[in-house]
């Protein structure tokens, strides 16, 4: 049988710090040359309004260690609207998001999943992972900049790996920063502060996450210090020149590492497209995660080096990760529905099947 799983379904079924394990053998895996994560697919066509596209994307991924492969699929409108005076692209209206996971020694497919609960905990989680080995190990104070749910997965995510006692939480709608510090603060039982500004956030923080959906870059270098570590999530395409980053950031970073390269080529990601071709930046300063886990770049020389993860894509490896370990979780607790397998299937019996 087939597991069908809703989001809320799955909302408390894997714990952060499980799921940041996960991901870091993952994309050790990866490193390693075992996993394989096929480069991220998309369509975008000018659609319905004046800065409105629809949205087709797939990603998909092979984890051997966990005998999982997953195919993640996503139909969206999405446009470009100013919040505050700032360029920001939201989604409105109806999302389809799945994932299908499917077993490896059998050829299975395994379950069918929503995917907003599972995206929202494998990107915090890929960051978190980059974070516990480039983040200073005394770090406490984090400046976040966003207050919608990813910012909130980024503060869980960042407990499980660092001491955080206070967090500074900046967003352009006073309402939305103020309500996130109320609501996080309840929850995670730390400090969680909101403030006036961008720069606010980021002076005097130890680890920077950007978890925004802005256009323009919000983070500037001139208000970095000595040892901070920055992440940011923003992968903006060259259909959609998104950066969250300005120039000084990317200057003053003495070790750059993303989460897959191939994909800023691919897609020409403004954050580093553009600064490639400028020569502020070579390839060769672009270090991939998975080969920071398996020691083929440096980490953090000392307490004073300033360093950045760019969280830069989906990636299939990490929706293989994480299904795995929501299916057993949920065949564990009897959660979900089923569908016949059948439905799905091709039976070869002993005949030789040529796909």
């Amino acid at each position: 049988m087939v597991l069908v799983l809703k989001n809320e379904q799955m909302e408390d079924l894997l714990p952060m710090a499980e799921e940041i394990d996960a991901i870091e053998e993952a994309f050790r895996e990866l490193g390693a040359g075992q996993a394989m994560n096929a480069p991220r697919a998309r369509l975008r066509t000018p659609w319905k309004e004046e800065g409105g596209q629809y949205y087709f994307n797939n990603i998909m991924g092979l984890v051997p260690g966990v005998k999982s492969m997953a195919l993640r699929i996503d139909s969206s409108f999405s446009k470009e609207v100013q919040i505050d005076g700032a360029k920001r692209r939201i989604y409105p209206g109806d999302f389809i998001g799945l994932v299908m996971l499917f077993d490896m020694d059998t050829c299975e497919l395994l379950a069918i999943m929503d995917d907003h609960h599972i995206s929202a905990m494998r990107v915090a989680a890929t960051s978190a992972v980059a974070s516990k080995y480039l983040a200073r190990k005394d770090s406490k104070i984090m400046g976040l900049l966003g207050s919608g749910e990813q910012a909130k997965t980024q503060v869980t995510a960042h407990l499980a790996i660092r001491p955080l006692n206070k967090v500074k939480v900046y967003s352009p709608t006073k309402e939305n920063r103020e309500k996130f510090a109320r609501e996080m603060s309840a929850t995670t039982g730390i400090e969680i502060v909101p403030v006036a500004s961008a720069e606010e956030a980021v002076r005097g923080s130890d680890i920077v996450s950007a978890a925004t959906n802005t256009v323009d870059p919000v983070v500037q270098g001139r208000w970095l210090e000595e040892g901070m570590h920055i992440t940011s999530l923003v992968g903006g395409d060259g259909f959609l020149p998104r950066k969250e980053l300005d120039d000084e950031v990317i200057t003053r970073a003495a070790l750059i590492v993303v989460g897959y390269k191939p994909q800023i080529f691919i897609d020409k990601q403004a954050e580093f497209h553009e600064r490639l071709e400028r020569g502020m930046v070579k390839a060769d300063d672009l270090h991939e995660l998975g080969d920071l886990l398996n020691g083929k770049c440096r980490g953090r020389i000392d307490d004073k080096e300033i360093t950045l993860f760019k969280n830069n894509t989906g990636m299939g490896i990490q929706f293989a990760a994480t299904a795995r370990k929501m299916y057993e979780k949920a065949r564990e607790k009897g959660i979900g529905s089923e569908l016949p397998l059948d439905l799905f299937m091709t039976r070869r019996g002993d005949k030789t099947y040529s796909p």
